[in-house]
Order: structure tokens, then sequence, then C-alpha cells
């Protein structure tokens, strides 16, 4: 399998497409930022789930209209209350040559439940028991509604070639977090794709897997090169001068101009990503006080955010589960009020204020360096002064690791399509044995809003489950657990000779295996 080398050079972007050797049918697509990592459990995001989806496969994946569709898995059935089979596809390769086999999910599972970020999903599972070379059953320790839903995130792994150590003693299985591992250099998957060459922040190169199992396919793309360009108007000058085929994001800024130009075609949905800012209780004693947490809430004019940075290209949100989750609750609305928000900091003793640090990705989330740069001002409007430092996405998640700052940026899509997963991860009480709120930066911590998540994920009532979930989103949203802004709509650019629209979801991650380029 190809090795591969990491460094960035940003004058190489634009140079990188047009030196690139094409094959008969290549797509040159440009992201706002590649994946950090190569390894499929490494972090929990969505660069790492658009890799996946090339180069592995789940058992079951999304469809567009959010069913489930067969992958690796030809069928399924629940057996009892705790354990759902699967049976296999077989006559399957990874791109080692070797065949999949039940083993190969086996060993994935163990590999999952070692990852900080991904064992939180599947904390309700207790085990994959092997039944024959093709059978495996999914096994929870209660009953759980959403066991296909966490189906799509087994990404099958090949056992043979992730086992044993390299030349310098390390262990090929190792998950390294932001470091410098086996899996995180190299690849063996059964998708669509095999990864032939990738420079860090310059492109990555996807070839075409002359071996798929899905013949089915109408797929007709050879190569595939992505350029991370991380600046948006260099990114849609690149589309509209035919420099790259599909691009993601296109800016709000720039929908009018990409929906109008000739030979392209713009794709929009509704997005159900939610982009907050944590206050992180550890770091600043005035965070503790929940008026504090909602003055600043009262303070951040969300829909001036929308309205402005967004161009209305957003759903302004005060809460995290958006419209059409069973979390939702329409009667949750957002508070922007700066005379409350002031009388909040007074009656708890900062009418002065405070200093704090604030950090956010520059490439990450839709114009959210600007968005950061907002609600930092708007925060001098309450005495609270921020010293804010933007970064690239590779650079800020380590940083986020680490909490180091006192306000830090985050969006989620729930992994799952379902409100439990957005508390679980964002608001949980940090939980490094469970994975819960492994992206809690704010150290919020409610006992009772964990007990209701955990009734949430043992409840097969749809009704029972909503009432529950709401009531945890009423209690995040009394105590201000977080800073919800809005929900981020998504905006694709491509080539009108393309299919794009049949690959592209709300999950954002298009499916490249199934592109068709017409002549």
């Amino acid at each position: 399998m190809t090795k591969f080398t990491a460094g960035v050079a940003t004058a190489a972007l634009i140079a990188a497409l047009s030196s690139a050797a094409y094959a008969e049918t290549t797509v040159r697509v440009a992201y706002d930022a590649d994946p950090v990592s190569m390894d499929p459990y490494e972090q929990l995001s969505g660069g790492t789930l658009q890799l996946n989806h090339m180069v592995f496969d789940p058992l079951v994946r999304w469809t567009k209209d959010l069913q489930f569709e067969a992958r690796l898995a030809e069928s399924w059935e629940q057996i009892d209350e705790t354990t759902m089979r699967f049976k296999l596809r077989e006559g399957v390769k990874f791109h080692s040559g070797n065949d999949f086999t039940a083993k190969d999910i086996d060993w994935t599972f163990d590999r999952i439940k070692q990852s900080d970020d991904f064992k939180g999903i599947f904390a309700p599972f207790v085990d994959v028991e092997v039944v024959d070379d093709y059978t495996v059953d999914l096994k929870t320790s209660e009953p759980f509604p959403l066991v296909l839903h966490t189906a799509t995130y087994i990404f099958a792994m090949d056992s043979a070639y992730y086992s044993g150590q390299t030349d310098d003693g390390k262990d090929k299985a190792e998950i390294v977090k932001h470091g410098d591992s086996f899996a995180s250099r190299n690849i063996s998957g059964t998708g669509p794709f095999t990864v032939t060459e990738r420079e860090q922040g310059v492109r990555v190169v996807f070839d075409r897997n002359d071996s798929y199992w899905d013949t089915e396919s109408e797929g007709n793309v050879d190569e595939i090169v992505l350029t991370p360009i991380k600046e948006d108007p260099t990114r849609v000058a690149a589309l509209l001068s035919g420099d790259v085929d599909f691009i993601a994001p296109v800016p709000p800024t720039d929908l009018d101009r990409v929906e109008k130009a000739d030979g392209v075609n713009l794709i929009t949905m509704p997005g159900t990503r939610i982009i907050t800012f944590q206050m992180n209780q550890d770091r600043v004693e005035a965070f503790k006080d929940a008026r504090v947490r909602q003055a600043i809430d009262y303070a951040v004019n969300n829909a001036g955010i929308v309205d402005r940075i967004m161009r209305g290209f957003g759903t302004v949100a005060a809460q995290a589960s958006p419209e059409g989750y069973l979390g939702y609750d329409a009667s949750l609305t957002p508070r922007y009020d700066l005379e409350k928000a002031k009388a909040l900091m007074e009656e708890a003793g900062y009418a002065d204020g405070f200093s704090i640090t604030m950090m956010a990705p520059n490439n990450r989330y839709v114009n959210d360096d600007r968005i950061a740069q907002a609600v930092a001002s708007m925060l001098s409007q309450i005495n609270i002064t921020v010293d804010l430092q933007t970064m690239p996405k590779a650079q800020y998640w380590p940083k986020f690791d680490e909490r180091a700052a006192d306000m830090m940026m985050i969006g989620w899509h729930a992994d799952t399509e379902d409100s439990a997963n957005f508390h679980q991860f964002l608001s949980a009480c940090p939980d490094s044995d469970s994975g819960n709120g492994q992206y809690n930066s704010g150290a919020y911590c409610n006992a009772e809003a964990d007990a209701l998540m955990d009734v949430a994920n043992t409840e097969t009532d749809p009704a029972k489950r909503a009432e529950a979930l709401q009531k945890l989103e009423g209690m995040l949203y009394a105590e201000a657990a977080f800073i919800p802004l809005h929900w981020q709509n998504l905006a694709w650019g491509a080539k009108d000779n393309m299919n794009a629209e049949d690959i592209v979801n709300a999950l954002n991650f298009p499916y490249f295996g199934d592109l068709v380029v017409s002549e």
C-alpha cells in the first residue's frame, strides 16, 4: 500500500490542480480542507467520514431521504431485543487483496471501542459475535432504538493488513490522535476508491478500485483529485474558471454567482449541523454561574449573524436539535436582549466584566472566523474582553482537545440523526471511559440531563423518547449549557455534466463512488 508524506504549501494549491496526471475520467474536487488523517477512527469529523465513504464501506448507509441502504451487510434482522443479526456480502475484497469476512467486522468493532472519538457512539454495544464467515450478531446491553443508525459507522477495516508491527516495532492497529501512526498513513478498505497519493494540505489522489464489489453502481469516475482550497473566493473562482469540477462549500456570498454561472450547477439543502460556542467552567470561574452563561447567550445576536454574515443561508437556533428531530421544542426561541444580558451580568456580580480567550477554526464551518469575530465584538458590549485566535482546522482540533481557550467553537451534526447524540458528545458530563462529553470543551455537567439521555437511549417508544429528549433540550436551554448560533445550510457547486445532485445528502458526505460524468 501507499505511504504518505505530510506537508503544507499554500502556494502550491492551484499549481497542484494543473499538474495532476489525469486518468480517462478525472474529477477535480476542491474542499475547504482535506482529511487530517487516513485512519477511519482517529477523529470523528466530516472530513474523516467523507474519506471513509470513498475508501471504506459501512455495513449500511443512509439514503438521501434518510432511510437505510445495504452495503457490506446484505440484510439484517432483529433476533431478540438486544441482538441484531447482519448477513454480510460475500466475494468482497480489500484493496490489499485480502478477503472480507466476519472476522474483519469483529476486529473493527474491537478497535472502535478503543477510539476516544467513536466509542461514545458505541457505548450501548457490548460485542460483535461471529456466527459464521459471513454472519455477525451486533449485541447491545439493553434494548437500543438506534442500532441501524450506529451501524452506518462500522466501516470494515482489513484486519490482516492492520495487524502486526511496523518496521520500527509499533502496533499497526494503534490509534494515535493527531499523531503519526501506521493507520494514519496507510489504508486498505473495500471502498470504490484507493488512495494513491497524499500530501497533507496540498492534495489527495483517489483511483478507482477496479475490483469494487458494487457492480450495479453506475459511477464511472476513474480518478478524483482532491485539493484543499481554504479561501472561499479562490475555491469559487477555480470552479467557475474550469480548474476544478466540484467544490464544497459554496459560501453564502457566492450563491447567486454560482447559480447564474454557465456550465455549473448550484445544489443546496437545509442542514442540521448546529454551530455553537462552549464556555469552559474549569478555566473561568464566572462560567460556573448560569446567570453569566445566560448573559452571554442574551448578548449574542445569532439572528444578526445569520442575516448579515450567513446572508440568510442558515437557520437561527436556540437548541441543538433541529426541527424534525425528536428533541426539537418549538417553544425554545433565540433570546437576544442586550439589556437583559447586562442585567444578568450585574446580578451575578460581573457588571465590570472580565477577560477571556477564545479560539475558532477558520476553514471548518461556513464563515467560522467571521462568526467568531462577531461574537467577540458582541461580548464586548457586556464588558467581556475577548482575546480571539483563529486557525486552520488541522491546528485547531489538537487545541480543542487540549481545551486551550476559555470559549471554543464547535459545530456538530448528529452522527445518528438523533437528538441524544448532541448531548452525548457536546454537553454530557465528560467521561473518558464511556466517551460521553468527548467534545464538551465547556466542562458542563448535569447528572439529571445525563439521566434523561440514558432514558432516551433505552426507550423504544418514539413518543416517550421525544418527551425525554425535549425535556433534556429545555434543561440545557434554561441553564445556557452552551451558546447555540444556527444550523448551517449546505451548498455544493458542480459542473453540469455530472449527476452531483444525486450523490449529495444532508449528512454532507457525497457518495463519489456513484458519481457519473457524461460526455
